[in-house]
């Protein structure tokens, strides 16, 4: 398979560590979200209906306000747990999903905030790919989310890393250039030696700022299609190293860089 990028100027051979955002990159949140909101609602949203994927998405927006904020200095929590229990609860105050409030306890609640412990790998791609790019280098977790949920997620979802890194532990999100600093530091590496995989490109912005190599794996619920054909159409002008389509392909290439 050939990836999307000439990277005759981009040794993968010479990467040690790759680091991989987790929500939307290695997993699929929207899928898993969308569909236990709708199954937990006890018949007040269908699964695949709009308010399913609308329940979905607004919780997650609320999650990405809250991330960027702190990112800039402001305040708010450093655990997801707590920034997704806390949009759950304004979601359920607000007119078009106040009646679920009645129909979730606090038990309820806390369960569906779990759900993004135990989100789905994406079929046939995650983790062959990790498998076999686990075989040459570091593969680590670059993430937003708490190390409690990332942990869980492994477990839960059998995600093979190395090493586990949580933006949490760092006090900050991503895309602050600490959460990457400090990456580079606990795995020992100099940041043009370790490669972001990411969907997001605002992502790979902030890593590349630090130096680290830029790596973009476009998925369907993850930036707009404008941005994604954006990314693709500029892959020659510098705003990331290296788009490929998945993680299969991107273990294709590493190996290939080691000469198998």
């Amino acid at each position: 398979m050939a990836a999307d990028q000439d990277h005759s100027e981009f040794n993968l051979g010479d990467i040690e560590a790759f680091v991989f955002d987790v929500f939307g990159t290695t997993v699929d949140w929207f899928t898993t979200v969308s569909r236990e909101v709708a199954i937990r609602s006890r018949g007040h949203i269908a699964v695949g209906s709009q308010d399913a994927i609308d329940f979905a998405n607004e919780w997650r927006d609320g999650y990405k306000r809250t991330v960027s904020q702190v990112s800039q200095g402001g305040q708010g929590s450093l655990s997801i747990d707590i920034v997704h229990k806390d949009l759950l609860e304004y979601m359920l105050e607000s007119p078009r999903w106040s009646r679920l409030a009645a129909v979730w306890s606090q038990q309820d609640r806390n369960d569906l905030v779990m759900t993004w412990h135990n989100l789905d790998p994406y079929p046939g791609d995650t983790l062959e790919g990790l498998a076999e790019l686990k075989k040459h280098t570091i593969i680590a977790t670059l993430s937003n989310g708490n190390l409690r949920l990332l942990l869980d997620m492994a477990k839960n979802a059998s995600l093979p890393w190395d090493a586990i890194l949580s933006a949490e532990l760092f006090g900050t999100y991503k895309p602050a250039p600490k959460a990457y600093l400090s990456a580079a530091y606990h795995l020992s590496v100099e940041p043009q030696k370790i490669a972001m995989v990411a969907a997001h490109k605002y992502d790979l912005l902030g890593a590349a700022k630090v130096g680290f190599k830029t790596i973009y794996v476009p998925r369907p619920a993850e930036d707009t299609p404008e941005i994604r054909a954006e990314v693709k159409a500029k892959k020659h002008g510098g705003e990331v190293d290296l788009v490929v389509r998945g993680f299969v392909e991107l273990a294709s290439l590493v190996a290939n860089a080691h000469g198998e």
